[in-house]
């Protein structure tokens, strides 16, 4: 806040309490004048002292001005005190405003770590700085999320134009002749920029929610099976073994069953990438209070705690020196919490630790 701006505020405030003190001194002279002499003049009456009586005359006289002054000094010594309580108090909460635009400023500047301290001025007052410091905590995770995004994309887009651009260049140059082959490369790597970027696209859709869902009653066991079956071949190549908890007494959800089963391919996937031979990964499903849980279940690697809240952002990795033909782009668990969302559902994750295995968690409403 500009420092005109704050003693506009003070004297604004200020002027209000003298309008406010100016109208109760005014109300009180009026009702101390007209009820006042009535009352002293109706108990002297009652006291026996004749109306006209010189001394009753003389009382009056001498009640009205000691009432006058009194009240005049009353009015002043209280006008004064409140005067400097509320400059006080109106400091108080022009300062504690020209720290919130202050704050305010900085992280319009791109200074997203300034807080902003409790002023202690009430409940109100701690809310806003309150609320100030979570906007400034969030575009804080937002700006390291976006520069961490940006320089994940940068990584992906790197290796696959680096091989086209050598490629070309060593057929340019007749090192490289345009044989079966080397096609095969190319294609290789333009159909891994085309993937990135449709995975781009539709996690970008998800997340904004534009898409569309044509909802219905599923039962879980038949996306349970669906899943298992399509999964099942390249877990066996790799060793793992499926394994499908009947869900019997589960209750049918309201999805969009090409959407779910994007879902749980993306988590079986996963789950068989990450688990080593001679593991197993577990298909369940579970009633809930106007929900069904769906879980994939793992006996491999584990994430550890500090990864846990992070994985369903765009190109997180748990071990960033994984191989990335291994482990993905990293964007297939953000599009399916991002369709999970949609559905009115959630997905989580959960894992003991590294070593121990992981769970990944689908809620869909009941249908």
């Amino acid at each position: 806040m500009r420092p005109g701006a704050t003693r506009g505020l003070v004297a604004r405030l200020l002027g209000a309490i003298v309008v406010v003190l100016a109208t109760g001194a005014l109300t009180a002279w009026l009702v101390a004048s007209v009820i006042g002499p009535g009352l002293f003049h109706e108990h002297m009456v009652r006291a026996g002292v004749g109306d006209h009586d010189a001394a009753v005359l003389h009382a009056e006289e001498a009640f009205r001005d000691a009432s006058t002054v009194s009240l005049a000094l009353a009015t002043a010594a209280a006008a004064l005190a409140s005067a400097a309580v509320s400059l006080v108090l109106a400091r108080r909460i022009g300062r504690s405003l020209a720290a919130v635009s202050d704050a305010a400023a900085r992280v319009g500047a791109g200074d997203y770590a300034h807080r902003v301290p409790a002023p202690g001025l009430g409940r109100e007052f701690d809310d806003l700085a309150a609320s100030f410091n979570t906007m400034g905590d969030r575009l804080h995770e937002a700006d390291r999320l976006r520069a961490r995004l940006l320089a994940d994309v940068a990584h992906e887009l790197r290796t696959p134009v680096a091989t086209l651009a050598g490629y070309v260049e060593a057929v340019e140059d007749g090192v490289q002749t345009m044989d079966a082959a080397t096609i095969a490369v190319l294609r290789e790597q333009t159909v891994r920029l085309t993937r990135l970027a449709e995975d781009l696209a539709a996690v970008t859709r998800a997340e904004a929610g534009d898409v569309t869902l044509d909802r219905g009653p599923v039962a879980p066991a038949e996306l349970l099976d669906a899943a298992a079956a399509a999964v099942r071949e390249r877990a066996a190549a790799a060793g793992v073994a499926v394994v499908v908890v009947p869900a019997t007494g589960v209750p049918p959800v309201l999805a969009d069953r090409t959407r779910a089963a994007q879902v749980l391919d993306n988590l079986l996937t996963n789950a068989v990438r990450h688990t080593p031979a001679g593991g197993a990964v577990t298909l369940s499903a579970r009633p809930g209070d106007g929900t069904v849980a769906i879980d994939v279940a793992d006996t491999g690697e584990g994430i550890g705690a500090a990864h846990l809240p992070h994985v369903f952002e765009r190109f997180y990795r748990v071990d960033t020196a994984r191989d990335r033909g291994r482990g993905g782009a990293g964007i297939g668990l953000a599009i399916s919490r991002a369709l999970a969302l949609a559905h009115g559902g959630d997905l989580v994750a959960s894992s003991p630790g590294p070593g121990w295995g992981s769970t990944f968690t689908l809620t869909l409403p009941t249908a």
